[in-house]
């Protein structure tokens, strides 16, 4: 069985072995998209983690005497569930498997202990008809071999949070029927992060891109954590047509002195400048037009734009998704019950001029 396998042998087919995220992320690097390089320990590892140590009895036992219609014990549950994962010792096979691709990516990247995320990757999320994303863990600017597993075991325990345990209650999705997946991938040294639609999230026009971002990494956009700058981007002339600047008092960032990652001031005199460059903003459309025409359908995107390399090169795509909102909605027009083709073409048409 396969316990670890390399983003590029993955694609949108891989999500019973990797998860939605990790499938994602392979997808995109075979259409092309730039996306920071890593693994996945698969599902494989997951079950070969809970079987060979023999919790797994444990954890659905536990789960069987629950009383589902009971918020304390749920969360009683959930507490020992994750403790059991975290305290089983991990086995030789899928450990040495990890510190083997963890060795390899660093020599890829030419860095003795390259800093990853290590993020949780289930097999129920980042689909279009479910929105399990965001209940898993994720960890940021690990480092060796050691820090890496133990992440991956709390990954693992986060399969079993109370709010991921109620979800599947509710959406009668079978405990035993999701597995989880950990992708362990390069960490991008954002100079900004965030989000974007390629649609309007607001109304649901599909003839406009949507970004967020602001300083640092992207979890205090993804948080909600700071008042992100906002752009709003007509697909065909690529023109900016909104385009708000928040003040932004704190980033997200790796301190090197407590090597932990931190929320640290903004200085003054960057609170209020724009996070992104014209030419950033144009970049990001271009690269989300192209993702979303190689899925066929509206998506919510992550990004990150590196400090330390120059245009283009600086700017990856960490995570993509399908957009869940408008995309459930009734099949119809969002505006003026024109289609959305309808739309794109009139944006067209105004541009052009015809000679007298």
């Amino acid at each position: 069985m396969a316990y670890i396998l390399n983003f590029k042998s993955l694609d949108i087919k891989s999500v019973p072995e990797v998860g939605g995220k990790n499938a994602s992320l392979g997808e995109m690097i075979n259409a092309g998209i730039r996306v920071p390089p890593g693994f996945a320990v698969t599902t494989e590892g997951y079950l070969y983690f809970i079987t060979e140590t023999g919790i797994k009895d444990d954890i659905f036992r536990i789960l069987s005497e629950m009383n589902a219609g009971d918020i304390g014990a749920q969360d009683n549950a959930s507490r020992k569930i994750q403790q059991t994962i975290r305290d089983a010792v991990m086995a030789q096979g899928i450990r040495s498997e990890i510190d083997s691709a963890y060795g390899e990516l660093c020599e890829n990247c030419s860095v003795d202990f390259l800093p990853v995320a290590v993020r949780s990757s289930a097999t129920a999320e980042d689909l279009p008809t479910a929105s399990f994303a965001g209940q898993q863990d994720t960890y940021l600017w690990i480092t060796g071999t050691d820090q890496i597993a133990k992440r991956v075991q709390d990954c693992w325990a986060s399969l079993f949070t109370p709010r991921a345990i109620d979800y599947r209650i509710k959406n009668k999705f079978p405990h035993e029927k999701v597995l989880i997946s950990v992708g362990v991938q390069k960490m991008v040294n954002s100079r900004a992060a965030g989000v974007m639609f390629t649609l309007n999230p607001t109304d649901g026009d599909p003839s406009k891109v949507v970004i967020e971002g602001s300083w640092g990494l992207g979890e205090t956009v993804v948080s909600g954590s700071v008042n992100p700058d906002k752009f709003v981007v007509d697909k065909i002339i690529m023109e900016t047509t909104e385009k708000t600047i928040s003040t932004k008092h704190i980033e997200c960032l790796f301190d090197p002195e407590r090597q932990e990652v931190i929320n640290a001031d903004v200085t003054e005199d960057m609170q209020c400048t724009c996070c992104l460059e014209e030419r950033e903003i144009k970049e990001l459309v271009k690269m989300g037009k192209i993702i979303e025409q190689h899925y066929g359908r509206p998506m919510d995107i992550e990004w990150a734009i590196d400090r330390d390399l120059d245009f283009p090169k600086n700017i990856f795509i960490v995570q993509a998704r399908p957009e869940t909102v408008w995309s459930q909605r009734k099949k119809e027009s969002v505006l003026g019950k024109k289609t959305g083709r309808q739309l794109l073409m009139e944006q067209a048409m105004k541009r052009i001029k015809l000679p007298p």
